[in-house]
């Protein structure tokens, strides 16, 4: 008989999943208005994916994941439009992330080095083509130590974060922002007011990846709602208060993105005699967000070979080495993480970097969730016979509102995503809005070279 996973365990891998400490400095540049874009993301999106999701997967326990529940509803060049989303989004992802390890990193020997474009992409390449590397290998940690990794490096650091935080307040030490009742709410007649959601929705990006978990629990129509409420409930609250005490002890001018987590525990260690503590916290949370990267990488490249498979892309791309790894695919983007890290050149500030890639990966990875989001109500009603372990509370009408939420979730972050923000120097809103259609352009355009591909190997 198969082990079932206990409700403490199933919360505490979907909080090592989602909960990301690199997205805190980018919410909290945007202070008091964080709190109503906070609940606002969780309404429309964070709760909606993750409930989608589970039912999506107690209605196809025997083959899951975005392809193939995009595939039943539309066809395969959907699906094959979902999961290119699916892994274009990654390797547009992994520069931020790797900018962030970077940028933590630096705090060991120089914090400028932080603002220096040529250690950031040195240090972006040499980790990632490392990670690649070892696991061409086929040497894969187990998700027992992926699982310590994260938690060591981003539970502990964001509970740190806001024990800290509640000491400054409470220790009568001047604060950056006020919340009132002015501020609590921004003016939604402007544009800049709403590009804090694109930083806070990419903080809850991959909720659907707790959906597979469903089958694996006891009594999962009882115990699958209660561990998305325990887990939503400490990522939404853990990811609110930490980018606040962020926003509450550094001026809004001095936040950096892939240093700002360093910035102000720095701050923070300053005051309360800790500076001893700054090179563990800095391992720990660089050992995090490299745990975090091994669980991912090989992902992506799983998700794509279901493409060649389906012979959208060319048989070189099925190739697998000795170890069993896709090794073309996996050195494939390791080539284009490398190109994506050009773009370094063509902004005129860190912050601007990161801001971009982060704006293009997540309108990228909500595209796909309007598929998954609309392949869910189709299913809904094709696959109403079919034996669910998981159904969404209120049956017809629960699910056209959870998925009507979601959609509108992720409209309105795509069509911000458009807008530049008016705080970080990005150039100028035209340069900005030319930087984000190029790169959907370069990003989505080789779908269609994969359809052509497709069409012709059917029609020989």
């Amino acid at each position: 008989m198969k082990r079932k996973i206990s409700l403490f365990s199933l919360v505490v891998l979907i909080i090592a999943s989602i909960d990301n400490i690199r997205n805190l400095p980018a919410a909290a540049l945007f202070g008091s208005s964080l709190i109503f874009f906070f609940i606002l993301s969780a309404i429309a999106f964070l709760i909606p994916t993750s409930l989608v999701a589970a039912e999506l997967s107690a209605t196809f326990p025997e083959k899951g994941g975005i392809y193939h529940w995009v595939h039943r509803a539309f066809g395969k060049k959907w699906a094959m439009t979902a999961i290119w989303l699916q892994w274009i989004n990654t390797m547009v992802w992994y520069p931020t992330i790797l900018s962030f390890v970077a940028g933590t990193l630096a705090y060991l020997v120089n914090p400028e080095l932080a603002q220096n474009k040529l250690y950031l992409i040195s240090c972006i390449l040499i980790v990632f083509w490392g990670l690649t590397l070892i696991n061409l290998r086929g040497i894969h940690v187990s998700a027992l130590l992926t699982n310590i990794f994260a938690l060591s490096g981003t539970i502990f650091p964001l509970i740190l974060l806001i024990i800290l935080g509640a000491i400054w307040i409470f220790s009568g030490q001047s604060l950056q922002i006020e919340l009132n009742t002015t501020n609590l709410i921004p003016p939604l007649n402007v544009s800049t007011s709403w590009i804090s959601l694109i930083a806070i929705m990419a903080s809850f990006l991959g909720m659907e990846l707790s959906g597979v978990h469903v089958n694996d629990i006891h009594r999962p129509q009882r115990n699958f709602p209660r561990a998305i409420f325990f887990s939503c409930s400490f990522i939404f609250f853990t990811m609110l208060l930490g980018s606040l005490f962020i926003a509450f002890v550094l001026p809004k001018e001095e936040i950096n993105f892939v240093a700002g987590i360093m910035q102000v525990f720095t701050s923070f260690f300053d005051v309360f005699g800790l500076k001893g503590l700054i090179p563990v916290l800095t391992l720990l949370i660089v050992i995090g967000s490299i745990g975090n990267m091994i669980n991912w990488l090989i992902a992506p490249a799983k998700g794509l070979l279901h493409a060649a498979e389906f012979h959208f892309l060319p048989p070189f791309f099925s190739h697998k080495n000795q170890a069993g790894v896709a090794s073309r695919i996996l050195l494939t983007q390791a080539i284009l993480v490398s190109l994506f890290c050009l773009v370094f050149l063509l902004v005129p500030s860190v912050n601007a970097f990161y801001w971009f890639l982060t704006a293009l990966s997540t309108e990228l990875y909500m595209i796909m969730y309007i598929l998954m989001f609309s392949a869910c109500i189709r299913l809904h009603y094709n696959y109403s016979d079919r034996p669910k372990t998981f159904k969404i509370p209120g049956n017809h009408w629960g699910m056209w509102i959870t998925a009507l939420f979601g959609l509108i979730g992720c409209c309105t972050t795509i069509i911000v995503s458009f807008f530049p923000p008016g705080n970080i120097d990005i150039g100028s809103p035209a340069r900005y809005l030319s930087m984000i259609c190029i790169g959907n352009i370069v990003t989505i355009g080789p779908l269609f070279l994969f359809f052509l591909y497709e069409r012709k190997k059917r029609v020989t």
